[in-house]
């Protein structure tokens, strides 16, 4: 397979997947084997992603620096012509606070290129063996948060959400489990609501609980997660599917009549 070549005058924001250091990107695997200096999120990343640098490559930990030592170490790398490489956990567009980092690379000069990767979200799944949009069971996925030290907008509460009764997935609120199933069992969810915690996702390490939306806080809590886990909450979790059209062959589409 040919390597990739890439322009050092840019700064390449890496997401590093949910976990499992084999599902980065090919395209992000690259970066970080040529890279010459790596700003990762040490407090969230799997630290094997780091065997896939050079010997040579700098590697600087961004859990204990400002915003300001993040961007001195990008800049002052492109500008000393190295090939520099933000890593960030999961997907960038998600929760990934890029959007302050690019606006002051670009008062500074410099453009930016993104490399997705796989979200905690999809990594959840994976481990529960289930989809979000299960045909006539739910067919939409809310990605969100509670409330905490970062406000969320009054129209985005989980209320809100919860009142439309579908699929969901919570980020940064293991911690407040408790009002996370308050804020949900108001908004309009039942009680026994299938609900879910995994605990880092696709790690070796990973924790599953399920219950009821009433009971999945009291587990949480015994089960000692406090951080680092996703909420998912919908009837998606349950034993009731319906099949999709796609397959069915009563259903005629663009590439196949229907049989009968």
């Amino acid at each position: 397979m040919q390597t990739a070549a890439f322009d050092p005058s840019l700064v390449y924001f890496v997401g590093a997947g949910p976990g499992d250091e084999s599902l980065i990107t090919l395209k992000g695997y690259q970066l970080l084997s040529q890279a010459d200096r790596v700003i990762f999120a040490g407090s969230l990343i799997n630290p094997k992603l780091l065997d896939y640098c050079r010997a040579e490559c700098e590697c600087h930990d961004s859990a204990a620096l400002t915003l300001e030592d993040i961007l001195d170490l990008m800049v002052s790398g492109v500008r000393a012509g190295k090939l520099v490489v933000r890593l960030q956990t999961g997907d960038l567009s998600l929760y990934g606070s890029i959007r302050e980092q690019a606006e002051c690379l670009k008062k500074e000069g410099i453009g930016f290129l993104s490399v997705p990767g796989v979200s905690a979200f999809l990594g959840a799944a994976a481990e529960l063996g289930v989809e979000y949009t299960v045909p006539e069971i739910s067919q939409s996925l809310v990605i969100t948060r509670i409330a905490g030290r970062t406000p969320v907008p009054e129209l985005e509460s989980l209320q809100s959400f919860a009142a439309h009764r579908c699929s969901m997935a919570i980020y940064l609120s293991a911690g407040h489990t408790r009002a996370v199933v308050a804020a949900l069992l108001e908004g309009g969810y039942p009680a026994d609501t299938p609900a879910a915690v995994v605990y880092k996702a696709t790690w070796p390490e990973c924790q599953i609980i399920r219950a009821p939306l009433s009971e999945i806080a009291v587990q949480a809590h015994q089960a000692g997660i406090r951080s680092t886990a996703l909420i998912l909450v919908g009837d998606f979790l349950g034993e009731s599917f319906n099949y999709s059209k796609l397959y069915d062959a009563a259903f005629s589409h663009a590439f196949r009549k229907a049989k009968g």
